[in-house]
């Protein structure tokens, strides 16, 4: 089928738009290729410092013979689930590397922090944060001028993001994200839900909901609900930068580790110095990054990637906004139903058909770029196939196959619902981004009045008091990246959950973020401008009636508009002090909007590249 109209002008006025600051960064990138950091460029002291901890072999190929050598960063630490696995890939990906004569070294560490450790508490005011951090670790690790390709390890929140961001910093050199798998699945997430609520509600003890939590998320591996750690392998596989259908084999099993070997394989091929070089800066293109858009609508992905995309098109120099998203949404259909949105979790996905077949169905109906480049040999045509253990213990790849289960995974045809996952509302209150694939259809239109708070504890407050117990739009104000830092607001979904059981309308509007595994409350999130920055949020009063409807796309407050116009708007508290938060300050002070990426650094990089635009065009040296 030929491409649909609408994923086709929205990738043409992506396109259009980006055509200053994308030129330029093809131009710094092959500045970079030509004159930045390589190993034929350095110094023998240099070289001498790089390899003095490499085995005699290793010593020969980096220095004498110029193998291929590829550069890891890895996000590993042990409390982590999702990471734990990655304390011993290191030396396995070296092994790989050799039986394909190239060799690979560990070239920086980034931290990861885990959103749901840190969840309510004050340490989750650092999360979006890391993803900068992590983009600038991920740089510092290949500024050391030694790779040929780079291998990314990472999964979770931030990370991928931020590993990404920085990665593409260095596009003249290819590089993959290698993940390692979900973990087995636990107790039901719907079971969870409910002990959650109980607990609540005072019905159950701490003793009951640590041991439910314990057998939700039990071992290592990612946790399995589709929130925002599984979307990152959804949008690495949607834009070529992982090897097919790798996203979703649980970890620690024969096929996890033959797709790390195949992987490592295809790296040191796709590599500077191997047969079939693929930049990451030729791969990250507008195409791909528009493949990503409609994986996450089809997927009913996090509402978290309305914010990492974006950052990860900014760092190649491609400028995507709101509008894109919500235009590709109403024509990509809603084709999963994954917890949050249904009861089963990526396990039960993948076993019904997983990436491949939403990826073939997409592709059938004209919704995605089949020639979008990849890191894959035959493009994005390899991403609608299975991977399967072959005899010799490597992995083999069948066409997908439709999905097993219509209630988990539908065809294109006969979607759960035609439009996309994630819409975007706007109106007097601003634009927020709404995930209605986890909604049911009878609470798509929220009209109410609201009660603002300035933070989740205060709300969850108010809840056990009793005030909640009614038709209410609950206001979080003073949660944007300038704010505070955006913190998730997950812990406030229990809370809200309990009053809508109750028969009550309730909706969340915020300029905060909300977990990829937030539920079924309906929930405007990202609203921006920030009330920090005066925004309309900052306006609304208790008892004015919002009106939050997915159906005509309106996030409204029904107040006379001299009324409006008059009011002054409130201005937030700031409590950003204490564990570690002050060392952000920077940050929050110099934070774009969730529109933009909410990254300052790529703020303040696309500002100095602005200033030293046509140097970098001309090749100056600056």
């Amino acid at each position: 089928m030929s491409l649909n109209s609408v994923v086709e002008s929205v990738t043409s006025r992506i396109i259009e738009r980006s055509k200053t600051s994308r030129r330029r960064y093809l131009t710094l990138m092959e500045r970079n290729r030509e004159k930045g950091a390589d190993r034929s460029r350095l110094t023998c002291a240099n070289l001498a410092h790089a390899v003095a901890a490499s085995s005699a072999a290793d010593k020969q190929e980096l220095v004498f013979e110029q193998r291929p050598n590829l550069g890891i960063i890895t996000t590993y630490n042990d409390m982590l689930s999702a990471h734990e696995p990655y304390g011993r890939y290191p030396e396995q990906m070296k092994v790989f590397a050799r039986e394909v004569g190239a060799t690979a070294q560990v070239a920086g560490g980034a931290p990861a922090m885990c959103d749901g450790v840190t969840q309510g508490q004050e340490g989750m005011d650092l999360s979006l944060f890391s993803r900068d951090v992590i983009a600038q670790s991920t740089a510092v690790g290949l500024s050391h001028a030694m790779y040929d390709g780079v291998a990314l390890l990472g999964i979770c929140d931030k990370i991928v993001p931020g590993l990404l961001m920085g990665a593409l910093r260095f596009g003249h050199l290819p590089g993959m994200l290698i993940p390692s798998g979900p973990m087995t699945s636990g107790l039901p997430n719907k079971e969870k839900v409910r002990v959650r609520q109980l607990y609540v509600q005072g019905k159950i003890g701490k003793d009951e909901l640590m041991k439910a939590e314990m057998a939700s998320y039990h071992s290592e591996g990612t946790c399995t609900f589709y929130g925002t750690a599984n979307t990152n392998q959804m949008m690495a596989e949607f834009l070529g930068l992982m090897m097919p259908d790798s996203s979703f084999i649980p970890v620690d099993t024969p096929l996890r580790q033959a797709m790390t070997r195949a992987g490592v394989h295809r790296l040191v091929e796709i590599s500077n110095k191997g047969k079939d070089p693929r930049p990451m800066a030729e791969v990250v293109n507008e195409k791909a990054i528009v493949n990503a858009i409609v994986g996450l609508m089809a997927t009913g992905g996090s509402t978290n990637h309305t914010i990492h995309i974006p950052a990860v098109a900014r760092a190649a120099g491609i400028i995507v906004n709101w509008e894109d998203f919500s235009d590709l949404s109403a024509v990509v259909p809603t084709l999963c139903k994954v917890y949050p949105s249904g009861p089963s979790d990526v396990n039960k996905f993948n076993e019904v058909g997983g990436l491949p077949t939403v990826i073939a169905e997409l592709s059938d109906a004209g919704l995605l770029h089949r020639d979008a480049p990849t890191i894959s040999e035959n493009g994005l045509e390899d991403y609608a196939k299975r991977a399967l253990m072959g005899n010799d213990k490597n992995v083999v790849y069948t066409p997908a196959k439709p999905s097993s289960d219509p209630e988990i995974l539908r065809g294109a045809k006969e979607p759960f619902h035609p439009v996309g996952g994630i819409q975007l509302l706007q109106g007097n209150l601003g634009r927020g981004v709404y995930k209605s694939s986890a909604v049911a259809d009878n609470l798509l239109t929220i009209e109410a009045p609201a009660r603002v708070f300035q933070s989740q504890t205060a709300v969850k407050e108010a809840q056990k008091a009793g005030e909640l117990h009614r038709d209410v739009v609950v206001v979080v104000i003073g949660q944007g990246p300038c704010g505070n830092g955006m913190p998730e607001l997950h812990n406030l979904i229990p809370s809200l959950g309990v009053e809508l059981d109750q028969g009550f309308k309730v909706a969340l509007v915020t300029d905060g973020r909300l977990s990829g595994a937030s539920g079924k409350v309906p929930a405007v999130v990202h609203v921006g401008p920030e009330a920090q920055a005066g925004g309309p949020l900052a306006k609304v009063r208790d008892g004015d009636v919002i009106r939050v409807c997915a159906r005509t796309g309106k996030l409204e407050a029904l107040v006379d508009e001299k009324e409006w116009a008059a009011r002054t708007p409130t201005k937030p508290h700031r409590a950003t002090a204490g564990t570690g938060r002050e060392l952000f300050a920077l940050m929050r002070e110099a934070a774009p909007s969730a529109e933009e990426g909410a990254s300052p650094m790529l703020f303040m990089m696309d500002r100095e590249l602005e200033e030293i635009g046509d140097d970098v065009e001309k090749g100056t040296e600056v």
